[in-house]
């Protein structure tokens, strides 16, 4: 098998398992996702940035393609009424088989460019701080989570393994993405390696802006979340502060900062920011159905070759729908 180690090999068990779900046909079907996805990344090329830092060094030699599929996917999503999607990421039942774990998350942009509210930037403005300089640009899907959900904890235990899939009703058109996801926004020391991996990994998806070069030594990944965070309104930035989500509620949180329905002013709590996190996905494979004409139904896939930078090239091909 070309060396690629069994899924499970790349899972941790974790110290308390969930409740037992015998969907042995979900299993089978969610491990041959997650080692496509391991095989694809295989391929991809360990380049890396000199430093944790803001990104001050000079543009990298080698940066993606921009991708065919973007501005179609872009196009759907601006004339869509909603931009939530499905996210699956790979965990284990008490038996210790493979099992999907699904969520609707919220699109928050393309990293690193959210579209940001108005009162985004005021909160911004009122607290000193600033968005960052419009430097670099992606395909890759942003959402924010806290990292008391499970989705954090099986990414890590999954290599990163994940698949997006977005139903846009009002243009007729399924989006699948395939790919690996990276969390960043981790204020404590102790994450910091964690923290300069995600970070590492981001950063060879990142193209820089023509033109922008001489605006990156401004450009900094703090100030990149903070400006996510910003973008919450008070009452979503105060959800960061409830009780661990997912816990029964007869345990009643010792700390007293931890309550339901806070609104949250403070870009920077310390409670609520040590919670927040902000989660790229970076592609390898994207599948798209057209329906919007059922009788001429239409599906394409795009997949990543060649590795990072200027070698990568996206392979299309048309298939039966």
């Amino acid at each position: 098998m070309n060396g690629i180690r069994p899924i499970n090999q790349y899972i941790q068990t974790p110290q308390s398992a969930p409740h037992t779900l015998a969907q042995n046909a979900y299993s089978k079907r969610l491990s041959s996702l997650a080692f496509q996805l391991r095989r694809q990344s295989t391929s991809s090329s360990a380049t890396s940035t000199a430093s944790i830092l803001p990104l001050k060094s000079s543009s990298p030699a080698k940066m993606p393609p921009r991708a065919p599929w973007l501005s179609t996917f872009q196009s759907h999503l601006s004339t869509s009424s909603t931009s939530e999607f499905n996210i699956t990421t790979v965990a284990l039942d008490a038996k210790g088989q493979t099992v999907p774990r699904t969520r609707t998350c919220g699109f928050r942009g393309w990293f690193p460019n959210p579209e940001l509210h108005s009162s985004a930037l005021e909160a911004l403005e009122s607290q000193n701080e600033r968005p960052n300089p419009s430097v670099y640009e992606s395909e890759m899907i942003s959402l924010t989570t806290d990292v008391r959900m499970e989705k954090v904890g099986q990414l890590e235990r999954s290599g990163n393994a994940v698949e997006a899939v977005f139903w846009l009703k009002d243009v007729g058109n399924q989006w699948r993405v395939r790919g690996e996801a990276f969390v960043i926004g981790d204020p404590d020391p102790a994450g910091a390696e964690r923290e300069e991996k995600a970070r590492k990994e981001i950063r060879k998806g990142l193209r820089v802006c023509e033109g922008c070069e001489e605006k990156e030594k401004e450009w900094s990944w703090e100030r990149q979340v903070t400006t996510y965070f910003a973008n919450h309104t008070p009452v979503l930035r105060g959800s960061f502060k409830n009780p661990p989500p997912g816990t029964p509620r007869s345990q009643v949180p010792t700390d007293p900062e931890l309550k339901l329905g806070q609104k949250l002013n403070d870009l920077h709590d310390p409670v609520a920011r040590g919670n927040f996190r902000v989660v790229v996905i970076r592609a390898n494979e994207v599948e798209r159905l057209d329906l919007s004409d059922y009788e001429k139904p239409q599906r394409w896939n795009w997949t990543l070759v060649g590795g990072n930078g200027d070698d990568a090239r996206w392979e299309e091909t048309e298939l039966w729908p």
